[in-house]
């Protein structure tokens, strides 16, 4: 299709969105924009964008950060390897190639968190690099406008995909069309409710023609969404709380939190209590329950998160709670915690149930 690019390019140069991480040639900025979006909207990760990079303006202050630091700035965003992998990442480039950001496409590629997909853009937007981006905006438009029924998550789809996209790259502006191919998908070509009638590739689209448009792009499996029930005491002793950080690997990894007990079903807080982590933790100390709260469930990619939350005060620490950080509320805000606890320390009252 010979001005499938030229059509792309004379679309974005009307409706383009202007962005603080377009129009500049800064892999830092660029890189930390690709990585801050891969997973967040744009209108959401503006702010988050910002904030970042206020407090981390170079590769260097990032590299030297302390990652519960790096975390708390990510705090909200979601997806949290995305963070430590900028945090490994940014000491690979200070450590690796002197403290300037890799300019070769294998060198971009072999830092941590880094694939195919944001190595692409960080050469093409920087350095005007001949590499196609394929994010999930650039597999719509291609599926649909091709009629391309391969499974854009099966093997042999992404590297169909991958080829057509490198195919149609504009090498003289590839930093242009990656932006117009991407853009194009976010605005005009969207997941549901495409402006269909409005679009510059209606006459060749074959979706369009052959009414797949909502049946495009076809996807091989879907992941698996399992229930999670959480159980948090909220324990505190004359204005001291108890914190743990989550060092396994699973959700929420080095955020801090309450004392977890994860049952697999909902459980009432007297059976709660029968439970051996709950004995254990509350051993020869006087519980005052103060409440109950119930928040809304949690959902994440692949789980639901069921949470109660139930705030105790005892007359002093167990032993085995002297294994947990004890801090004061000031001292709280200083740490990483998952929205989850956010959003209980925010409108915890507001969720207040009674016990059962």
């Amino acid at each position: 299709m010979e001005n499938f690019g030229l059509v792309l390019m004379h679309w974005y140069g009307e409706n383009k969105r202007f962005l603080p991480w377009r129009d500049t040639s800064d892999p830092y900025r660029i890189w930390i924009s690709e990585v801050i979006l891969q997973q967040t909207r744009v209108v959401q990760g503006l702010a988050y964008f910002n904030r970042f990079m206020e407090r981390f303006p170079k590769v260097e202050v990032l590299a030297e950060a302390s990652e519960d630091e790096v975390m708390k700035y990510w705090q909200g965003l979601g997806y949290y390897s995305r963070a430590r992998n900028l945090h490994t990442a940014a000491k690979q480039i200070m450590e690796g190639f002197d403290g300037k950001f890799p300019q070769k496409y294998q060198d971009v590629l072999s830092l941590k968190g880094i694939g195919e997909y944001t190595a692409a853009a960080i050469c093409s937007f920087a350095w005007c690099q001949p590499y196609a981006v394929v994010d999930g905006n650039v597999y719509r438009v291609l599926a649909r406008v091709f009629g391309i029924d391969t499974p854009i998550d099966s093997t042999v789809g992404k590297k169909y995909f991958a080829a057509l996209a490198q195919e149609l790259l504009d090498l003289k502006q590839p930093d242009q069309y990656n932006q117009a191919i991407m853009d194009f998908g976010a605005m005009q070509c969207t997941p549901k409710s495409p402006k269909c009638l409005h679009c510059p590739l209606q006459e060749c689209c074959v979706a369009f023609a052959s009414s797949l448009v909502e049946k495009l792009p076809l996807k091989v499996g879907k992941t698996l969404v399992k229930s999670r029930y959480f159980n948090y005491l909220h324990i505190s002793c004359q204005g001291v709380h108890l914190i743990a950080r989550r060092n396994a690997k699973d959700i929420w990894q080095n955020l801090y939190e309450y004392p977890l007990i994860e049952t697999d079903e909902s459980i009432s807080f007297t059976d709660l209590q029968q439970l051996p982590k709950y004995q254990q933790l509350t051993e020869g100390v006087e519980v005052q329950v103060l409440k109950m709260v119930e928040m809304p469930k949690h959902v994440l990619s692949h789980r639901i998160i069921y949470t109660r939350i139930y705030r105790l005060e005892v007359s002093h620490f167990s032993a085995s709670m002297q294994e947990y950080l004890q801090v004061t509320s000031d001292d709280l805000e200083k740490y990483p915690i998952s929205r989850l606890i956010e959003l209980y320390l925010e409108q915890g009252d507001g969720y207040e149930s009674a016990l059962s």
